[in-house]
């Protein structure tokens, strides 16, 4: 049996892992941030602490596997998927590889904790600009303009997906000063996408006009990176 003072250094540790790698997710206004990996990590400790130590002669393994099952659910809730985007997977990853650290850190294995929890936090952080700064996530911006309809938008994400255009973020808006001179019920949808190297962008604007109720295309020919 290990002393209380052993037992309080494993949970304030994987607590303080727990909040590195949350506060990135937090700051990035992820799904799940500061509290939600803190709680992953020091549950899973706390777990491996009893399965090792609170019962006699069982296997400790048992209820540690549990948690990396149990983890999944979680994970699942913070994935998103819109169309041909999906969004949340480095969140859920970042879910599991807390879990993982909190059992890691519940055995007394503190220097693999700490060196993968340092190297986890390289790869959000450092990663992530280099991706952006190499443009592997970035985006340009098309304006659809259109009289508003039901099923509008849903036409323009089936030509986007058949495309396999990723849509990373979508915006709508409404001149009402133009539709009450107008008459009609004018929108302005925003897309930001990524497109593939072999498709052009005027078969894609082209497709657009296709669209019914579709009035004008405004490609922006700049790259925006994703926040």
């Amino acid at each position: 049996m290990i002393s209380n003072i052993e037992l309080l250094i494993r949970l304030l540790l994987a607590a303080l892992i727990g909040a590195a790698i949350g506060f990135e997710r937090e700051v990035n206004n992820r799904p799940a941030g500061l509290r939600t990996h803190i709680l992953v990590c020091l549950g899973a400790a706390l777990i491996t602490l009893t399965s090792i130590y609170g019962f006699d002669g069982g296997d400790p393994g048992r209820l540690a596997a549990q948690v990396v099952s149990g983890i999944g659910f979680i994970g699942a809730g913070t994935i998103l998927r819109t169309g041909n985007h999906i969004r949340g997977l480095t969140t859920a990853a970042s879910l599991w590889v807390s879990a993982g650290l909190g059992i890691a850190i519940g055995t007394g294995s503190y220097l693999s904790a700490i060196v993968t929890a340092a190297i986890v936090l390289l790869a959000l952080v450092l990663l992530s600009d280099f991706e952006d700064k190499v443009g592997l996530r970035s985006y340009n911006k098309v304006v659809v303009e259109a009289i508003g309809r039901p099923g509008l938008l849903g036409d323009i994400g089936s030509l986007f997906g058949s495309l396999y255009i990723t849509i990373k973020n979508i915006s709508i808006s409404e001149n009402e000063q133009r539709n009450r001179e107008k008459g009609k019920n004018l929108i302005s949808i925003a897309l930001f996408i990524r497109i593939p190297d072999n498709l052009d962008i005027s078969q894609i604007i082209e497709e657009l006009y296709e669209i019914e109720s579709v009035t004008n295309v405004i490609y922006e020919d700049k790259r925006i990176h994703r926040q």
